[in-house]
């Protein structure tokens, strides 16, 4: 297999793993920081629980202003359990009380976060957010409740071994607490993986959080800087989530033309800018639905995020795309621009019917074999024009970019025309 083509491959799959990789390094800087704390003079110690109220403060604030209903719940979750341990259990579980308490937070918060995993967004004040937090205030009470009647049996029950092995004593936690970690950390994985999502990134980090405090919950240091780490990564996904929201298409994934809008005026003095139009497309929609012109717009997405060259793809609107070549020339983006309409021109999509099926790589495998039925292909035609001549702004560049592309489309669609300019 060529490289070029594993790397086309990998990209997408790259992009969507830093939804993991970016909180899992956030982690592992907690876990160094762990280590220079004690380091530090002591005034400076005392400052880390308050950074961590603070972390916990802030994301919750922001949590309802974006209206992120499920970050809310997690950052609620694990700052209950955070101030829990720094009010009832900085001495252990000698006391029955602390040992209540202990035994019902080993429960209860990984099943929130299971929960939180499991769950949509749904909003922070629509009534199904709304529904949400009634639950979690009366499993709060009910929980309150049962540790002020002192039920040691209900909490015994819960956290009893599942199953007699050696080997699960030393994770030194109940083990109804570690299966449901585990569960929510696979469910927040897949998504985060699958969705491209920080958000189930971020999830997926109050897992691996809740597993580190469980684990290490009297070891110095441990739970609040775990906890403050966990609570910037909630943090850092609502606000990139929110980015997405705002700078980015929500149907390809692609920037949007405010952002394109707001990049042109920095290009220099030298660029190529590119006018990239589904070929077609109105009858396309009328022939097979909107469904599936959703798909094919998608479909072009992807392949102008593997854009090579240093192109740099925007959707325009409707069905045009726009692709920026910061210090190209127009016939030096020309050959990338043909391996792009190639690409697209030789996809073969298969139509979302009854019977096809809806997880992705089962429908990779379907279009890499031999079946026919139901395919249909897309052509792009693509105008490119580049500083120079009478182009002297960005805008007259775009212009002449529109004006090439409309050549390409009289010339009979499906090719790259070059405008104005040297």
């Amino acid at each position: 297999m060529p490289p070029g083509f594993m790397l086309f491959c990998a990209i997408p799959m790259l992009r969507k793993i830093s939804t993991i990789l970016v909180p899992m390094a956030v982690l592992f800087a907690a876990w160094v920081i762990v280590f220079r704390i004690p380091l530090l003079p002591q005034e400076q110690q005392g400052l880390v629980p308050f950074v961590t109220y603070l972390l916990y403060i802030v994301g919750m604030l922001l949590a309802c202003h974006f209206r992120r209903g499920r970050v809310f719940l997690a950052l609620l979750a694990v700052g209950v359990c955070y101030h829990l341990f720094r009010t009832q259990l900085t001495h252990g579980t000698d006391t029955p009380e602390a040992w209540l308490v202990y035994r019902a937070l080993s429960v209860v918060v990984p099943f929130n976060i299971l929960l939180v995993a499991l769950m949509r967004e749904k909003g922070f004040w629509s009534m199904a957010g709304r529904m949400r937090l009634l639950f979690v205030a009366m499993e709060i009470g009910a929980v309150w409740l049962t540790i002020r009647l002192d039920q040691h049996a209900l909490w015994v029950a819960l956290t009893r071994p599942i199953i007699n092995w050696p080997a699960l004593e030393r994770f030194a936690m109940p083990q109804l607490c570690l299966v449901l970690i585990l569960l929510a950390a696979g469910i927040a994985v897949r998504r985060a993986v699958s969705l491209g999502s920080p958000i189930e990134g971020s999830v997926f980090a109050s897992c691996v959080t809740l597993f580190v405090v469980f684990r290490w919950m009297w070891s110095p240091h441990v739970p609040e800087t775990f906890c403050a780490a966990s609570a910037l990564i909630l943090i850092m996904a609502v606000i990139q989530d929110s980015y997405n929201m705002a700078f980015r298409d929500d149907l390809t994934g692609l920037l949007s033309r405010r952002v394109l809008n707001e990049q042109l005026p920095g290009l220099g003095s030298r660029y190529a800018i590119a006018m990239v139009d589904v070929d077609h497309f109105k009858n396309f929609n009328d022939s097979y639905g909107h469904d599936v012109g959703d798909q094919v717009l998608k479909m072009v997405g992807a392949r102008l995020m593997n854009m090579t060259g240093g192109g740099s793809p925007f959707r325009y609107g409707g069905e045009e795309f726009t692709v920026l070549f910061p210090g190209k020339s127009a016939k030096e983006a020309l050959p990338h621009l043909e391996r792009l309409r190639q690409a697209i021109g030789d996809y073969r999509m298969t139509l979302r019917g009854e019977d096809r099926p809806r997880d992705e790589e089962r429908g990779k495998s379907r279009r890499s074999g031999s079946r026919k039925a139901g395919e249909v292909s897309v052509t792009v035609s693509i105008g490119v024009a580049e500083t120079g001549g009478r182009q002297i702004s960005p805008q007259e560049v775009l212009k002449a970019a529109d004006g090439a592309l409309y050549k390409a489309k009289n010339r009979g669609r499906n090719r790259v025309c070059l405008g104005g300019g040297r």
